[in-house]
């Protein structure tokens, strides 16, 4: 059975909510073994409040959960005081420390998938955590060439800035970024989307891809011989697109990632495509990670009000990419070596 960590998020947001109630459908322990980290003396008072069945198992390390259970390794055993829909650096801190303890048994290989409930950028900030989000931090940590990439069965944006100011934008976009990035997303949909040969379109930096460099040069300057100099290689990437029509016009449907350029151009049209559905998935690290399209919710934290769908989906979304992965890596280990092992 797959294990399924958890990071338990802000508390004062939605995300203990949505785990909770996730896990309170006992067919989902047909699926994986979860393993949340936080406390069990903070999820009982959590599920009184939500009025909640969902049964724990209080364990003290990744390895002793048990198959048929909702696990929870506890990361902290004090009591928390909760203020539902508040910014609280306490809060964030307990945030960090389940992230944190996550993150390690990740990387030790005592969980095969982590999914994170939404942190508050602004309280998780410490010594210890100086990100804009999950994913740099992440990146440093597990390693490879991270990449948010938005995800559902249908549409898939990867992006070549994440959190980065609008007005730093086009001095980071540089031919280096764009072919690493596209590298990562080919890489990504053949070993965890089962894509061989994929079709890739690029938006363009600037409104209607610059105009033939009247609103801007970098399209021209930029990303058209970089585009151009993928394609020589034999890839199927496309553009500049003009951002503005490629989703209204339905042209998104005929590939199978987009590339947008920023943050908003990417996540805008996905989540009015796809919100409450959507996974965002970290591409390119050694390990999976995925996580709902939204944040924290302060504004509806502790009324029972917020929707499952999309943390359900960031989980079945994980065990997917997870078994696609395990499968790819057969598929392509060294027959000699393999045969080399059976002498």
């Amino acid at each position: 059975m797959i294990k399924l960590g958890i990071s338990i998020g802000d508390l004062n947001g939605i995300g203990s909510e949505i785990v909770l109630r996730t896990f309170d459908d006992s067919r989902m322990l047909d699926f994986c073994t979860p393993i949340i980290f936080a406390s069990s003396k903070i999820l009982n008072f959590l599920k009184k409040h939500y009025k909640l069945s969902v049964n724990f198992q209080g364990i003290d390390h990744p390895s002793n959960a048990i198959d048929g259970k909702v696990n929870v390794v506890n990361v902290w055993k004090e009591n928390v005081n909760i203020n539902f829909g508040e910014e609280d650096v306490k809060i964030g801190d307990y945030a960090f420390r389940s992230l944190e303890a996550a993150t390690h048994a990740l990387k030790n290989d005592e969980i095969d998938v982590l999914v994170t409930a939404p942190i508050n950028k602004a309280t998780i900030q410490s010594d210890k955590f100086k990100f804009p989000g999950h994913t740099d931090y992440l990146a440093q940590e597990l390693g490879g060439e991270s990449l948010m990439f938005m995800i559902t069965d249908n549409l898939k944006i990867g992006l070549l800035t994440d959190h980065v100011a609008l007005k730093d934008i086009a001095s980071v976009i540089t031919p280096e970024l764009i072919e690493k990035k596209i590298k990562t997303i080919q890489q990504t949909l053949k070993q965890d989307f089962r894509v061989q040969k994929p079709r890739i379109a690029v938006l363009g930096i600037n409104p209607h891809s610059g105009d033939n460099g009247v609103i801007g040069k970098e399209d021209e300057e930029v990303l058209k011989p970089t585009i151009q100099k993928i394609r020589d290689k034999g890839d199927l990437v496309f553009g500049p697109y003009s951002a503005d029509s490629f989703f209204g016009s339905k042209n998104y449907k005929n590939f199978d990632a987009v590339v947008a350029s920023y943050h908003d151009q990417g996540l805008i049209p996905f989540k009015t495509l796809s919100f409450g559905m959507g996974v965002n998935f970290t591409a390119g690290l050694k390990k999976v990670r995925t996580s709902p399209d939204h944040g924290t919710a302060f504004e509806i934290a502790g009324k029972n009000e917020a929707n499952i769908n999309s943390f359900k989906e960031a989980v079945f979304k994980g065990i997917e990419i997870y078994k696609a992965r395990e499968e790819y890596k057969l598929l392509t280990e060294n027959p000699l070596k393999k045969q080399g092992k059976k002498i």
